[in-house]
C-alpha cells in the first residue's frame, strides 16, 4: 500500500485494524482492477460480464433456431441427447470451439417445450456419463428411477408480473424464514402456489415485511434442506414450475413483502449423476482439484473462486435470480466456509485470523463482486451473510474496505439461548452475560437478530418452545388447562424473543412456526424414520385453534412486529443499558426512544420500581407480555399513565417473568 494513500474508512473507524491497513487496501485495489478489467472484456459493466447463463446452455434464437453451448475445456467429446432424438448419443455431437466451449446449432423445430435433455460427455479421464447442462433452468426427477434430466422450458405464455416492488423501501428487514415444501400441514411436499395462497397471507397478517425462501435452487436430496445444490439456475421442481415461483414472489410483492433467496454459493453437491462435479472429467473444472475442493464437514465440493469462468458462473447466477425472478436480495449461505481455507473450524480470537491466516482472498474478491453486482442490478437489495467468524468489514461498502453485505446473521445469539436453556436454571441466569451477548457487536455493521432459526429446529436439537416446555406441550397447551411448566415456558418464550428483538441486531429473523411455539423438531423423510413426513410439516391447526395457547404466542409475535413497524425496530439505533438489577433479576434498556423492562425473576414482582431514564414526560405501556391476550395474567393496567418529572425517574410495577415496553406519549400497537 502506498504510504501516502489515505486509510480505508474501515480502518479509520476501527484503529485496531491499522496493522492490516495495507491488506485491506489491497482488497479494494484488487476489486477495482478486476471490475475495470471485466467491464472492458464485456464492453460495458460488471453486469454485462455476468451473462454466462445467456451464453452457455440451451437457447432458442429469435429466428427459432437453437444454439447449445457448454464450457467443458478438457472433455474428449460432447453430444446432446434427449426426447428429441431418442436419447441417441451419436446423432447430435457438439463441436469444440474457443475458450473451452462446445457448440451445436440446430434448426427451428428441433426442440420443444417440455422435452427432457442431457449431455453425454466423454471426459478427460475417459469416463462416459450423461450429465445435466450447468446452467439448465429446469431439472426434473423421474418419479420411478429418481434420475434427473434437464427440461426445455419455454412456455407459450410467459409469466405476466402484476406488482412492482422496491426493496429500498424496507428500512428495517423483519424476515420470515420459510421452506415451501414443509409449509403445509399434510404429510407431503407442498407447492409454491399453496405457499403463496395460504402462508403468505399469514406472514403479512403477522406484520413481517420480508420472506426468506430456503431450498429453492434444485437439489437432489430433499433432506439436505436445499444446501446440496445440483442445478444452480433451476428452481426446485419439487414445488412446481418456474412460473409458480414467480407467482409466489409476485403475490408477496402485492402484500408488501420483499422476498430473499437463500443462495448457496459456498459449496455444491458431490453427485456425479447430477450437478457440476467433475463435469469434464478433469477433476478441477468448477472446484479445486486438491483437498481444498472437499468440504469434510458437509460432504460436498468447494468452488475455485480464483478461476475466472467459475466466478462468472456464480456472478451470472446472482444476476439471473434478481432479474428473472425479481428476488429482492439474498441470504448467502456458508460465508465463513467461503472466506477461510479451514472452512471455519477454528476460533476467531485475533485479527490475524481475518487478514493473515488461511484467508481465501479469491473468495473475498468474489463476494465483493457479487454484492456490488447485486446492488447495480437491484438498488436497495438486501444482502445477508451467514458468517460466524465476525470478519471486520463484511457489512461495509467495498469502497470503505469492506465486502459489501448489508447485514450479517447474529449467529452467536441463538447458540447462547440454547446453551442457557440446556445448562442453567432461569433462576441462575447472569444478566450481565445476557446483556453482553446481546449487545456486543461491531458498530456500523448491521446484524440480523434471531433467537432461533431452522438450525435450532432440526432433529437432534430443540426449538425454544420445546426446550422450555418439552413433552408437557403434548398434554397441557389448553387455554383452560393451567400448568406451571407451560406457564413458565410461554412467559420466557415471549421474553427471550423480545429482548433479542430489542437488543441483538438491526433486523429480525424468525423461522416458520417458531412464532407460535411450533412443537417438536424438524426431520425430513429418510430411511431412519421410514420416510415419514410427520415432522416435516407445519401444524397451522394448532395456532388456528382458539382453545390452545399457541394462539397466544402468535398474538404476541404479531404485537412485537407491530411495535417494530411503529418504531422502526430493531433498526439502527443502538440499545443502551439503563440498569442491570441482579437482586431483583431485572434488565432495563432503551432503544429508539422506548424503555424495555425485563423481569426475569421466577417469583419476585416489584411494586414501585424506580428506573432512571433519559427524558421526562408521560409514559404509557405499549407492549406487555403479561397481557391476557398473550397468555399472561393481566397484572399490568395498560391505561395507567406514568409521569416522569425532572428527576427522570420512571416508577412502575414489574411482575415476575414479564417484559414491559414504555413509550413517551405512546399507544399500544396491536393491543
Amino acid at each position: 500500500m502506498d504510504s501516502t494513500a489515505p486509510l480505508p474508512r474501515l480502518v479509520i473507524d476501527d484503529p485496531w485494524l491499522e496493522p492490516y491497513a495495507a491488506r485491506i487496501q489491497s482488497r479494494v485495489q484488487r476489486f477495482q482492477a478486476t471490475t475495470a478489467h471485466l467491464a472492458r472484456l464485456a464492453g460495458g459493466s460488471l453486469a454485462d460480464h455476468a451473462d454466462g447463463h445467456d451464453i452457455t446452455g440451451i437457447h432458442r434464437q429469435g429466428d427459432g433456431t437453437w444454439i447449445i453451448r457448454e464450457w467443458l475445456p478438457k472433455a474428449r467429446s460432447v453430444s446432446l441427447i434427449g426426447d428429441f432424438n431418442g436419447w441417441n448419443r451419436e446423432s447430435h455431437p457438439l463441436q469444440p470451439s474457443a475458450q473451452g466451449l462446445w457448440t451445436l446449432e440446430l434448426p427451428a423445430g428441433s426442440l420443444a417445450h417440455g422435452q427432457r435433455v442431457k449431455f453425454h460427455i466423454v471426459g478427460a479421464d475417459g469416463s462416459s456419463r450423461d450429465r445435466l447442462p450447468a446452467t439448465i433452468r429446469r431439472a426434473i426427477q423421474d418419479p420411478e428411477t429418481h434420475d434427473y434430466s434437464g427440461q426445455i422450458w419455454l412456455p407459450e405464455e410467459p409469466y405476466r408480473w402484476r406488482h412492482e416492488f422496491d426493496p429500498s423501501t424496507l428500512r428495517v428487514p423483519r424476515i420470515y424464514e420459510a421452506h415451501v415444501g414443509m409449509s403445509g400441514e399434510e404429510g407431503r411436499i407442498h407447492s409454491y402456489r399453496e405457499f403463496a395462497n395460504t402462508v403468505l397471507p399469514r406472514i403479512a397478517r403477522l406484520g413481517y415485511n420480508c420472506v426468506q425462501l430456503m431450498a429453492v435452487q434444485e437439489h437432489p436430496y430433499y433432506g439436505s434442506f436445499g444446501y446440496h445444490v445440483s442445478s444452480f439456475f433451476a428452481p426446485s421442481s419439487r414445488f412446481g414450475t418456474p412460473e409458480d415461483l414467480k407467482y409466489l414472489i409476485d403475490t408477496a410483492h402485492g402484500l408488501g413483502l420483499a422476498v430473499l433467496l437463500d443462495v448457496v454459493h459456498s459449496h455444491a453437491v458431490k453427485n456425479l449423476a447430477e450437478g457440476l462435479n467433475d463435469l469434464d472429467g478433469s477433476g478441477n473444472l468448477y472446484f479445486h482439484a486438491d483437498g481444498r475442493g472437499e468440504h469434510p464437514q458437509w460432504d460436498s465440493k468447494c468452488f475455485d473462486y480464483g478461476r475466472p469462468e467459475v466466478r462468472r458462473f456464480l456472478l451470472s447466477n446472482v444476476r439471473y435470480w434478481l432479474e428473472e425472478f425479481r428476488f429482492d436480495g439474498f441470504r448467502f449461505d456458508g460465508v465463513t466456509s467461503m472466506l477461510y481455507w479451514h472452512r471455519g473450524t477454528t476460533s476467531f480470537d485475533h485479527y490475524d485470523k481475518y487478514f493473515v491466516q488461511d484467508i481465501d482472498e479469491d473468495a473475498v474478491l468474489y463476494l465483493q463482486l457479487a454484492t456490488e453486482l447485486a446492488r447495480a442490478i437491484r438498488p436497495g437489495v438486501i444482502l445477508i451473510a451467514e458468517d460466524m467468524s465476525g470478519m471486520p468489514g463484511l457489512c461495509r461498502p467495498v469502497a470503505e474496505g469492506g465486502i459489501g453485505f448489508t447485514h450479517r446473521l447474529a449467529m452467536g445469539v441463538p447458540d447462547y439461548w440454547i446453551k442457557l436453556l440446556k445448562h442453567t436454571r432461569d433462576e441462575d441466569w447472569n444478566l450481565d452475560e445476557m446483556w453482553h451477548t446481546l449487545a456486543n457487536r461491531r458498530h456500523g455493521e448491521a446484524n440480523i437478530a434471531y433467537a432461533e432459526s431452522h438450525d435450532q429446529a432440526l432433529v437432534g436439537d430443540k426449538t425454544l418452545a420445546f426446550w422450555l416446555m418439552d413433552q408437557e406441550m403434548y398434554w397441557h397447551m389448553g387455554v383452560e388447562d393451567p400448568h406451571p411448566v407451560i406457564d413458565r415456558g410461554i412467559a420466557l418464550h415471549k421474553m427471550i424473543r423480545l429482548v433479542t428483538f430489542a437488543a441483538a441486531g438491526e433486523g429480525w429473523l424468525n423461522f416458520m412456526g417458531n412464532e407460535f411455539g411450533h412443537p417438536e423438531w424438524l426431520d425430513f423423510p429418510r430411511e431412519g424414520n421410514q420416510w415419514s413426513y410427520h415432522y416435516c410439516r407445519r401444524q397451522w391447526s394448532l395456532v388456528d385453534n382458539p382453545a390452545l395457547r399457541y394462539q397466544q404466542l402468535n398474538e404476541f409475535d404479531r404485537a412485537m412486529q407491530a411495535l417494530g413497524a411503529a418504531w422502526n425496530l430493531p433498526g439502527d439505533s443502538r440499545p443502551q443499558c439503563l440498569n442491570i438489577d441482579t437482586f431483583n433479576k431485572v434488565l432495563c434498556l432503551e432503544k429508539a426512544g422506548l424503555v424495555f423492562v425485563f423481569n426475569w425473576s421466577h417469583d419476585h414482582s416489584v411494586a414501585g420500581y424506580e428506573l432512571h431514564i433519559h427524558e421526562a414526560g408521560e409514559y404509557h405501556v405499549v407492549l406487555d407480555s403479561d397481557a391476557p391476550i398473550f397468555g399472561g395474567h393481566g397484572r399490568i393496567d395498560p391505561s395507567v399513565i406514568h409521569p416522569v418529572g425532572d428527576d427522570k425517574i420512571l416508577r412502575f410495577y414489574t411482575p415476575a417473568r414479564t417484559a414491559i415496553v414504555f413509550a413517551r406519549g405512546g399507544t399500544a400497537p396491536g393491543q
